[in-house]
């Protein structure tokens, strides 16, 4: 081997060694600094995001209405009474008499699921009379939701209930009467929970 490749060759391991050793001191520095900075602050326990929530926070939010009426809340409403808020709250979308307008229909149909021309509306096709309460409550109106009070969402549900002929004109909703009332389609629907699909779908084991 030749003096001058020698001479190159031991200048490349040089150069090569002392190139890593300084890295070595760099990333030995960069952890040392990191360390002495993350002992100098305080490190949150999460990601410091919200706020906390409180009981009362859940309370306004659990506004779900079950089948049974369970969450109903105190109050009442007339047929005559809801029949006053309609006009102002809920006929420019679904007509005056509930015949459908901008948004769906809610009376009629009743009868009407078994045929080519099936009608779905609240008096035909909803099984629980719970429900109307809970998307009144909910959802309408549709410009301003959640303005309604208990008492005038009792006789809006009674007066849409008393337009499909399923209540008296004398009736009034409330807590323990709305859960009472039968819908005409309350058998039209297949309660798959708690049974198993293939139960539900009338597969024997």
């Amino acid at each position: 081997m030749s003096m001058l490749k020698s001479r190159t060759l031991k200048h490349v391991f040089v150069i090569g060694a002392v190139l890593a050793l300084a890295a070595c001191n760099q990333e030995s520095g960069s952890s040392s600094s990191a360390s002495s900075s993350t002992q100098s602050r305080e490190i949150p326990e999460g990601p410091n995001l919200g706020v906390e929530v409180t009981h009362e926070d859940i309370a306004a939010w659990n506004i779900a209405v079950g089948p049974d009426g369970a969450n109903l809340p105190p109050g009442g409403g007339s047929v005559a009474e809801g029949k006053e808020l309609y006009l102002p709250h809920c006929s420019y979308c679904h007509g005056p008499n509930g015949e459908g307008g901008p948004a769906d229909r809610l009376v009629g149909g009743i009868g009407s699921l078994d045929t080519d021309q099936p009608v779905k509306t609240v008096g035909s096709y909803w099984p629980y009379a719970t429900t109307l309460f809970d998307f009144i409550r909910r959802s309408m109106p549709l410009n301003f939701p959640q303005s309604l009070t208990d008492d005038q969402i009792y006789a809006l549900s009674a007066y849409i209930l008393h337009m499909n002929g399923i209540i008296g004109e004398d009736a009034v909703m409330n807590a323990e009467t709305l859960p009472m009332v039968e819908m005409p389609n309350k058998d039209g629907f297949v309660q798959v929970y708690p049974r198993t699909l293939d139960e539900a779908m009338g597969f024997k084991k």
